[in-house]
């Protein structure tokens, strides 16, 4: 494949080779000197290029959402894949009790049943603590970690690895990027606290595992964290660009599209990129549904499932090319089955998107 981008098919989503290969790497780098392991989440890819790049400069394992996720990687011979989400339900425990896949736990009614399904099936499901470092989502409260590990001990098929927390909470710090990265900083903290009451408790903790994008300059170099779970960095998106994390020019994904309809004259346009293109994933900004790029006064403030409504569109006509940079790359990834690989201004290569629900 070699295609100049007006030649295809409108919307679509765009992957740059070089932004991508150098985030990637930035962020090995960035790992490697904290002195802590890269488990990349999958989710802000589904792309099994993408992960294969991210091994090939250094990461150690996956995260995962999904079973799907899980199923598409280990599909694929990749394995250390920690599955960040509850499994409860009997699809779920059956699932993670025949790939053996490290699960995450915050109570002993999910638990339970992972336990029961383990020892029936002669094995020792590995898992970690999930940890609320301040989220507020799922995740057991620090100080009631030592008790809950104490809990699951006694269940007897299941192998403690260590503790986890996302800090997704740093998205909150619009605008105060040094209290973004003090708040990462006691993220670390917390979790470096909850594991060295569980050793000297007697409870195996080789996992210390933290783990967002904006909090990876942060969270990861408090001593005694041992891996970064950082996902968005492979991409970047409006989001992280509004944080801090990342200037525009070092966002790799864009979803292209065409203006099919100026209605109302000048100043407003429609979009064949609506919804279904986008995702519904909000701006840390306030509302809208992505940054139309090179077009600082046009607002993409509405959207319908297959349409994009622009105002401040004076001048646009209708078959005019634009690129829209996602609010939240993750949401507008796993909207799409394949992504055009651009090179030098053209499409090179589609790679699919898969663990899709």
């Amino acid at each position: 494949m070699n295609l100049p981008l007006s030649e295809l098919p409108t919307p679509a989503l765009l992957i740059d080779r070089a932004k991508l290969e150098r985030n990637v790497a930035d962020m090995a780098a960035l790992t490697a000197s904290a002195g802590v392991r890269l488990r990349p989440h999958f989710k802000a890819s589904k792309c099994l290029e993408v992960a294969r790049l991210q091994l090939e400069y250094g990461a150690t394992g996956f995260t995962c959402a999904t079973m799907g996720e899980v199923r598409a990687l280990s599909d694929a011979g990749i394995d250390d894949l920690i599955w960040a989400h509850q499994p409860v339900g009997p699809a779920k425990v059956a699932f993670a009790v025949s790939t053996g896949v490290t699960v995450a736990l915050d109570s002993v009614e999910a638990a339970e049943p992972l336990a029961a399904a383990a020892r029936a099936a002669g094995v020792r499901l590995p898992y970690v603590i999930e940890v609320d470092t301040g989220l507020g989502r799922a995740g057991v409260a620090p100080e009631d970690a030592v008790a809950l590990a104490g809990e699951l001990a006694g269940l007897g098929s299941l192998r403690l690895r260590g503790v986890l927390t996302h800090e997704g909470h740093l998205m909150t710090y619009l605008g105060d990027r040094d209290g973004l990265e003090k708040a990462g900083r006691r993220v670390g903290e917390a979790l470096a606290g909850v594991a060295g009451e569980l050793a000297a408790t007697g409870h195996a903790c080789e996992i210390v595992s933290v783990g967002s994008t904006p909090g990876a300059a942060s969270a990861p170099f408090v001593p005694g964290v041992t891996e970064a779970r950082a996902g968005t960095y492979v991409f970047y998106d409006g989001n992280q660009v509004a944080l801090g994390s990342a200037g525009e020019d070092r966002c790799a994904l864009t979803v292209l599209t065409r203006v099919v309809s100026v209605p109302r004259g000048e100043g407003t346009a429609i979009t064949d990129a609506g919804l279904k293109a986008m995702s519904s994933d909000a701006s840390v900004r306030g509302p809208g549904f992505g940054v139309v790029l090179g077009r600082p006064g046009v607002v993409f403030g509405k959207a319908n499932e297959e349409h994009g409504y622009l105002s401040g569109a004076d001048g646009l006509r209708v078959g005019e090319l634009l690129r829209i940079l996602p609010n939240h790359g993750c949401g507008v990834v796993n909207m799409w089955s394949s992504a055009y690989v651009v090179e030098d201004g053209r499409a090179v290569a589609r790679w699919p998107i898969t663990g899709r629900h």
